[in-house]
């Protein structure tokens, strides 16, 4: 809807574009953050046309530069252009472009306007499947393999760059902020075909530090869930194998520090003590004590008619995908 293709330039400053921004702008900034709030202080202490005169002083210099850096990413001789409300900012960068012979298109009301367009997109009713299963079941490679054989899928995890547990974010990146963690995930959203159900890994709302939008929880709250019930000792294989190295002890440790109260003195420290002895199996079945209790709590709470256990040998993706897609579950997933 927003960009349909044209490539989209965002003229806010870095520090608005860095808090969110449209998944795949570039941004070239019309003034710097301090520029722009020189120019907010002038409006409200002398008026718009001071405003305006303080604006120009600063970047007519530059518009050169300004013009020859946005001219680069024209495709199609078309750009999309906006700034927080789609106001004296884009329609400047517009004017100036079209003196150029670009084609602009310009967002109306701006980026404020695509937040409203993000949060509405969370309102909408969709059919969700739920993927669930305790810790160390291999939810997020499933959701991979069902996504290659054409379903609609959503990775929370991938998007918030955390996977989900007091472990989560050993091996990921910086997690993005809540609103561009909003704004990739609605997009996605937008991109599905309404009629056909949507695949979505079990969640706490929290994921590190970033919060599913509270209407997309409600709906994952009472939609289906299928329960991946493996194993134990699979499950801690599986575990060791994603995160026990010995380059990561530091990290382990941290991460059971993260949950030292609910696990008890006595059972961190023994898992403390595993981890440096190496014993990565001893200290994922510790962590497992915990967070095998607390699934099976939120599970509860759940309506036990939309829950259906599927028992499984291995966290294998593939199998577990086969199952899932199988004629059995017809009426219950696509």
């Amino acid at each position: 809807m927003y960009h349909s293709g044209v490539p989209v330039i965002d003229v806010r400053t870095a520090g608005e574009f860095g808090a969110g921004h449209i998944p795949g702008a570039q941004n070239i900034p019309l003034f710097s953050n301090d520029e722009r709030k020189i120019i907010g202080t002038t409006y409200k202490q002398t008026g718009r046309n001071e405003a305006i005169k303080a604006a120009l002083s600063m970047v007519g210099p530059q518009l050169s530069l300004f013009a020859e850096n946005t001219s680069k990413y024209v495709q199609d001789n078309q750009l999309l252009v906006h700034c927080w409300r789609g106001g004296m900012r884009s329609s400047s960068v517009a004017w100036l472009l079209n003196l150029l012979g670009v084609e602009v298109f310009t967002l109306a009301k701006g980026y404020k306007n695509f937040r409203k367009y993000v949060l509405r997109s969370f309102e909408l009713p969709y059919t969700l499947n739920i993927l669930g299963g305790k810790t160390g079941s291999a939810k997020t490679l499933v959701i991979a393999e069902l996504q290659k054989r054409g379903q609609q899928t959503v990775d929370l995890e991938s998007l918030a760059s955390h996977k989900g547990s007091a472990f989560g974010s050993m091996g990921q990146g910086t997690q993005p902020t809540q609103e561009q963690f909003e704004n990739e995930l609605a997009l996605i959203l937008r991109g599905f075909d309404p009629k056909q159900s949507i695949w979505v890994e079990d969640e706490s709302r929290t994921i590190g530090g970033r919060m599913i939008p509270l209407d997309l929880w409600n709906n994952m709250r009472k939609s289906k869930v299928f329960f991946l019930d493996v194993g134990v000792r699979e499950r801690i294989a599986y575990l060791c194998n994603q995160y026990a190295s010995p380059d990561q002890r530091d990290l382990l440790k941290n991460s059971f520090y993260n949950i030292k109260k609910r696990l008890g003195d006595v059972r961190f420290k023994e898992a403390i003590e595993a981890v440096d002895r190496k014993d990565f199996r001893t200290a994922c079945a510790i962590a497992l004590e915990y967070y095998d209790r607390a699934y099976e709590y939120g599970l509860k709470k759940r309506d036990p008619d939309l829950v259906t256990r599927i028992n499984i040998q291995a966290p294998e993706a593939e199998k577990v995908a086969n199952i899932l897609l199988e004629p059995a579950f017809a009426g219950e997933s696509p």
